[in-house]
C-alpha cells in the first residue's frame, strides 16, 4: 500500500479517492480529511495526508512490534530500540536508525 497525500494505491492500483476499498484483508477508508488503511494482521494506519499520521494495532499484537511505534510491551525503557538491537539515546537517532534506504 502506498499513501502519497490524498492519493493511495494498492499493489500499483490507485484507490479511487473517497470510495472503499477492501480486497484481500487490505481495507480503505475516508474519514473527512483523513484516509486510514487497516490489515487483517491487526493494524490501522491513518492519515490527514498533509503531516499528521496515527498508527493502532490490536492487543494480539502485544509485543510482537517493532519500528517507529517500538516494541508495545508498555516498557518505556525500550521505546527507542533501534533495528540492532540497542536502545538510541536520542528520538533523531531513534527515527534516522529506521530509515528506508
Amino acid at each position: 500500500v502506498a499513501v502519497r497525500g490524498r492519493n493511495v494505491s494498492v499493489n500499483g492500483v490507485a484507490v479511487p479517492e473517497g470510495r472503499p476499498y477492501l480486497h484481500n484483508g487490505i481495507s480503505v477508508t475516508w474519514l473527512g480529511d483523513w484516509v486510514a488503511v487497516a490489515s487483517g494482521l491487526g493494524a490501522r494506519v491513518a492519515s490527514d495526508g498533509r503531516q499528521a499520521v496515527t498508527v493502532t494495532v490490536g492487543a494480539e499484537l502485544r509485543g510482537g512490534t517493532r519500528g517507529l511505534c517500538g516494541p508495545y510491551n508498555d516498557d518505556p525503557a525500550d521505546d527507542f530500540l533501534r533495528p540492532g538491537g540497542d536502545v538510541a539515546p536520542f528520538a533523531a537517532s531513534f527515527g534516522n536508525s529506521w530509515k528506508v534506504p
